[in-house]
């Protein structure tokens, strides 16, 4: 089993920084397979449906993500694929998803300042998709959206085509999260562990206010609250380092998955 040895900083919340380009891929693909492992812990893993991708940080226009058929709960690290901007595998084995591939080179293309993309259909992201709204500020958690994430309003079927791919990425601008209608959710982020926290916490997000709603009428916070609890809980920094104690669980129970 080969480990990234990246340099990890005494603050929790940094990042590590990494002393080579094969350091760092190592490091992404790891995180990536914990990511789907997390995923799969959480059911997030429906069918066929579902991919989370890592930029790849020496071929920048290339991506790692998950071979298509293949479990969440099954993938390590060796599994991960590596897929170029015409969709060609050009490393590992097995093939890609068209959705996969029409969505994400789309939204990496766009976003170069990203590193990660994840979507999947989850039940409530799902769900609430179906209702073709934003989410509101009702819990301290949701502000980490608050005017953050955007919406998709123009649901076509099955994404197989880079046109809509690249429409889903205009609307989702310079934002963390998008809504996609009768779909489901999608994150992006600055590292791996960010882009998963995200959808973790979007999913959870769609959950709360679906139930609140079912209850009765929620309470909308204020403004001006909502949006300093956006800039301290909606940060790259929150997002990284909220992830971080489910990588320290995840590796722990199933250290396969850095194989």
């Amino acid at each position: 089993m080969v480990q990234a040895s990246p340099i990890r900083p005494s603050n929790p919340f940094q990042q590590p920084t990494f002393v080579s380009i094969e350091t760092e891929r190592r490091h992404r693909k790891e995180r990536l397979a914990a990511a789907f492992r997390v995923f799969a812990r959480l059911g997030f893993a429906q069918g066929l449906a579902g991919h989370i991708t890592a930029r790849d940080p020496e071929l920048t226009d290339h991506f790692w993500v998950n071979p298509f058929g293949l479990h969440f709960s099954r993938i390590r690290v060796s599994n991960l694929i590596l897929v170029n901007r015409d969709g060609e595998v050009i490393q590992g084995e097995g093939n890609v998803s068209q959705a996969a591939f029409a969505i994400h080179s789309q939204i990496h293309e766009a976003r170069p300042d990203i590193v990660a993309a994840a979507h999947a259909h989850s039940f409530y992201g799902k769900t609430w998709s179906s209702l073709g709204r934003l989410l509101d500020p009702i819990t301290q958690d949701s502000c980490a959206f608050y005017q953050d994430h955007a919406l998709f309003d123009d649901y076509q079927g099955v994404v197989l085509e880079t046109s809509e791919g690249k429409r889903i990425a205009e609307a989702l601008g310079d934002r963390k999260a998008i809504i996609l209608r009768n779909h489901g959710i999608l994150t992006v982020g600055h590292s791996v562990d960010e882009a998963a926290w995200w959808y973790i916490r979007l999913e959870d997000t769609c959950k709360a206010q679906l139930l609140a709603e079912a209850a009765g009428k929620p309470v909308i916070i204020n403004h001006d609250i909502a949006l300093n609890l956006q800039q301290r809980a909606g940060t790259h920094k929150a997002g990284w380092g909220s992830f971080q104690y489910l990588w320290d669980e995840i590796t722990h129970d199933q250290p396969d998955l850095l194989d």
